[in-house]
């Protein structure tokens, strides 16, 4: 749990500290991006059927503005999306900064999971977050870095 969260930090700075002065930016964020990936695959957990409040995301509101300071280039890319049936090919226009954001987004909720709830509660909801939202982020990051350099 403890590499998680270290994880958990080191993306989410880009997002809670304004104009962060550190060499290497983007190679960080790209290397601790495929840690946490790798995480997901570790993840064990039981169920913990508790019920507990509610995470309150108004605490992490200036998230978007704070990833504009530290990755000023950063912006809207084009990905491909095909239907196996139709076997069509759309193009849709994705923003890297909110790719970034709904990442350290989904973070955050994690990380006070695992210091508010429980360690199962934390993990069970990171395994659905990831599988529901974050990684589709994560892999569409991951390509506008590569892109990007």
């Amino acid at each position: 749990m403890k590499e998680l969260l270290d994880k958990i930090n080191e993306i989410s700075k880009y997002g809670l500290i304004k104009n962060l002065n550190e060499e290497g930016k983007t190679k960080k964020l790209e290397r601790n991006l495929v840690k946490i990936y790798d995480l997901y695959f570790e993840n064990g957990y039981q169920f913990d059927e508790t019920e507990y409040p509610e995470f309150n995301k108004k605490d992490f509101l200036n998230i978007r503005e704070n990833i504009e300071s530290n990755f000023p280039k950063f912006g809207y890319y084009k990905i491909a999306t095909s239907t196996k049936i139709e076997n069509e090919t759309e193009y849709l226009i994705a923003d890297s900064i909110d790719d970034l954001n709904d990442i350290i987004f989904d973070l955050q909720e994690v990380k006070w999971r695992i210091e508010n709830t429980s360690e199962n509660d934390a993990k069970w909801f990171f395994n659905l977050i990831f599988e529901s939202h974050t990684k589709s982020h994560i892999i569409n990051l991951l390509n506008y870095l590569k892109e990007y350099e």
